[in-house]
């Protein structure tokens, strides 16, 4: 009685499933219904039809019904077969690889252990920081039972054993220690063994091999603690790092070359021997189709039958569909707009900075709700890219069943599209463009449009690039478009924080969306490949929020030559700002350096105040005092105490060596050590002699606090000589007198048209106007009291030279 039941519940399935796909296919066939039904009361109570009638629909019937037994078996024969092809392809015998394990001994201690040192430096925690890496002499054993070739697909795949067991190694790392330990400890890794199969994939005609594991390979490690070798300590007493260890080794492995997720190795016909340290991309979202919110959110393995209306209910809700895309390279994130149907049309463009040579673009599909501010994600893909040392670019990406896409760039400005599979789906694709329109090099040079703009040589033939000690960065901070707001009044008031090494510069506060500053700061160029960093805020009326932040490479900057460069703001969905970089020898203008005026000249500090800064005692104050170190000279101010708004008002002189000027806030305790509450650098080479800079300085190393200094380079007898191309002083006061006037204006018609919104800019240009008059008429007073001075001292050579004057002077 139980498998009647059963089969008699499948028969019925099937019915239910046959008519279900009728209806999909025939959306009209419901409309035959009441037809029928109408000719049916007409046969009875008017007049009867031939018993034909019967007959026809019984034929029709059993001809859909065999048209869909058909294609049932036609999709059944394709899936069999498909999946035949790809588990049986062709495989080539064995073959032994002792010629590529000698290959890889010669190659493994000049090239693929310094490369595998960056690649692991690059993946360790913050937490931890890396002392010493070696791999030792003894690279892995490839196919040791040896490699065959296969085929899936359209692709050649080879397949060989990976095997490393060495205890050749050595690794120590310096990690933070939490409860019930404290402090750091060293970790010593000193054996490691990796097993697993490899899969070699060769693309684009021999130009590049795609590498993965089958699946993820097994790994041991072993530790042990404190300076390695006799000093160190057993594994036992920090028990689980080990299997912390294998556990973050693993999880790397998984994400970055575990099928599909596949590294590259290229294999350029020249290379050029550029290192390329940052490039800039411009990513556009076409479109996408074959959208379906059943196959994207999952379905279940077995769907349970549904009625007609159920499957034209499922069609409403597909073409229904509010999506959007979110491209992610690095840090850096933008979104398309929202777009309806299953086949929506974005055509957005973004401006993308990638910070090495190589990179992952991720492209993430959302869902809007309407009429709600909730976000459903739905799938994503992502595009693997990497510079080529002949100059030109690599992209590859998970393809349809787990296959390769891949494309060449041969040179910066080549368009490449690409039609991606969106992963763990049954569903949608994307359509991509990519554009890469410059490769930087850690020389200075560019590589864009099909042509390399390299540094200019010097008279003796080597690159115009001096050390880097001697030498002084300018940055222009010009102006900034499409910034966010989170202030619910729908204002901005953006500034910038840019931080080079220990010195922190900020910009005015603007009022704008699209601000324009033109301020110009000042810093030492700093070696190592060291990276500006540079934060965008808001102040808002309750504080401020964060709009974004970038980080820009200052490596290779020429002498002569202005970097103009647009920096997308990362962690935030929208906002550039555009920065102009240019190097400059301090030997370029005068009054760079102390050093210029030896034995006559010194430096005046005084330490006016500092406010708002961090509470280091219990009772929230502190007692805070200064400690101003300049070269070897150390001085402190008095202590003020029991307040987080000191006043100090006190003055230092040291003498003028061009030594750094460092200033540390400390908190005094007379019983405890004191503790830091700040510190910063105070920049002074290229002030003006015997003028004063005024500054607030932001305090670095806690979360708040600024401090108020005045500083001045003394220079006596120093004679101050016009410059010959300066713009004549009466000119430029017309000039700002007339520009104003003419923003006057602008506001004054703008009030009278009553529009409020585009007053914002206008202003914020009247306010940059402002600070220029200021700055111009402490410029004309500074001048002219140098010009005083200059006739005093004229008027006592005058008198000195002539006796006859100065006995006359003296008799009257």
């Amino acid at each position: 009685m139980g498998g009647r039941k059963k089969r008699a519940l499948m028969n019925v399935y099937e019915v239910v499933d046959f008519f279900n796909n009728i209806i999909l296919e025939k959306p009209h066939l419901p409309l035959l219904v009441p037809f029928i039904l109408i000719l049916w009361a007409i046969e009875k109570w008017v007049f009867s039809f031939s018993k034909w009638v019967p007959l026809v629909l019984a034929v029709w019937a059993t001809i859909q019904y065999g048209d869909y037994q058909q294609r049932m078996v036609v999709e059944d024969l394709n899936k069999k077969w498909k999946r035949v092809i790809l588990s049986t392809s062709p495989i080539t015998p064995l073959e032994h690889c002792e010629w590529l394990n000698k290959l890889l001994m010669e190659i493994w201690s000049n090239y693929m252990n310094p490369n595998f040192s960056l690649r692991f430096q690059s993946i360790i925690e913050e937490k931890i920081e890396l002392l010493e890496f070696s791999l030792g002499l003894f690279p892995p054993c490839l196919g040791l039972h040896g490699t065959r070739w296969s085929t899936s697909g359209d692709q050649r795949v080879m397949r060989l054993g990976f095997d490393w067991d060495t205890t050749d190694i050595s690794i120590m790392l310096l990690a933070k220690v939490a409860k019930p330990f404290f402090g750091t400890a060293k970790i010593v890794i000193n054996s490691l063994h990796i097993k697993g199969d490899l899969l070699l994939m060769p693309i684009l005609d021999g130009k590049a091999i795609l590498y993965s594991f089958i699946s993820t390979p097994e790994v041991r490690i072993t530790v042990a603690f404190g300076s390695g070798g006799s000093q160190s300590l057993p594994a036992t007493d920090l028990p689980g790092v080990s299997s912390w260890l294998v556990k973050l080794l693993t999880d790397t492995l998984a994400k970055i070359m575990v099928e599909p997720r596949r590294q590259c190795f290229s294999l350029p016909a020249v290379d050029l021997r550029k290192k390329a340290i940052g490039g800039i991309i411009y990513v556009t979202v076409i479109s996408a189709s074959k959208l379906s919110r059943s196959s994207l959110k999952g379905s279940p393995s077995r769907r349970q039958p549904s009625f007609a209306v159920d499957g034209l209910q499922e069609h409403f809700d597909d073409k229904d569909l509010q999506t959007f895309v979110e491209v992610e390279l690095g840090e850096l994130t933008r979104r398309t707009d929202v777009r309806p149907g299953s086949s929506p049309q974005w055509d957005s463009t973004f401006n993308m900075v990638l910070h090495d040579n190589t990179g992952t673009v991720r492209f993430h599909l959302y869902e809007r709700t309407p009429g709600s501010v909730k976000y459903d994600y739905l799938a994503s893909s992502e595009i693997k890219m990497k510079y080529v040392t002949d100059d030109s670019t690599i992209f590859w990406a998970i393809g349809p069943a787990s296959g390769v896409i891949a494309r060449h760039s041969e040179f910066c400005g080549k368009e490449v599209e690409m039609v991606l599979p969106f992963e763990g789906v049954n569903a949608g694709e994307l359509a991509v463009r990519l554009v890469v329109k410059e490769w930087q090099f850690s020389d200075g040079s560019l590589s864009f449009n099909n042509f390399r703009v390299s540094s200019q040589p010097s008279i003796n033939g080597s690159l115009n690039l001096l050390s880097r000690t001697g030498r002084k960065i300018n940055v222009t901070l010009l102006e900034g478009k499409d910034l966010i707001t989170k202030d619910k009044c729908g204002k901005c008031n953006p500034y910038v924080k840019l931080q080079y090494g220990k010195v922190l510069q900020k910009t005015k506060t603007a009022h704008s969306f699209n601000p324009i500053w033109n301020q110009k700061f000042e810093f030492d160029e700093i070696g190592g490949g060291e990276y500006m960093k540079i934060k965008c805020y808001s102040d808002e009326v309750f504080g401020v929020d964060s709009i974004g932040s970038a980080r820009i490479s200052l490596e290779g900057l020429i002498e002569g030559s202005v970097r103009d460069v647009w920096a997308p703001l990362e962690k935030v969905n929208s906002g550039e700002l555009r920065i102009q970089i240019e190097a400059v020898s301090v030997n370029d203008y005068e009054g760079s350096r102390g050093s210029l005026y030896p034995g006559n000249g010194w430096i005046e500090l005084v330490l006016v105040e500092a406010r708002e800064l961090v509470a280091a005692d219990l009772r929230g104050t502190s007692d805070p005092y200064v400690r101003v170190q300049y070269g070897n000279l150390k001085r402190r101010t008095k202590v003020m105490y029991k307040t987080l708004n000191p006043q100090w008002h006190q003055t230092l002189e040291f003498p003028d060596d061009g030594s750094p000027l460092e200033l540390h806030v400390k908190d005094h305790n007379a019983l405890l050590p004191t503790s830091s509450i700040g510190d910063c650098v105070v920049e002074y080479q290229r002030l003006p002699p015997n003028e004063m800079s005024d500054k607030w300085i932001p305090l670095q190393g806690v979360k708040r606090g600024e401090i108020h200094v005045q500083i001045t380079r003394k220079v006596p007898e120093l004679q101050k000589r016009p410059s010959l191309d300066s713009e004549p002083s009466l000119t430029k006061a017309h000039q700002i007198s007339s520009q104003m006037k003419q923003m006057m204006i602008k506001l004054q018609s703008l009030t009278e048209d009553g529009n409020l919104e585009g007053m914002s800019t206008p202003l914020s240009e009247f306010e940059t106007f402002q600070d220029m008059q200021e700055e111009y008429m402490v410029q004309l007073e500074t001048e002219q009291m140098l010009l005083l001075n200059k006739i005093r001292e004229l008027d006592q050579e005058i008198l000195n030279s002539s006796p006859s004057l100065s006995r006359r002077s003296s008799g009257s």
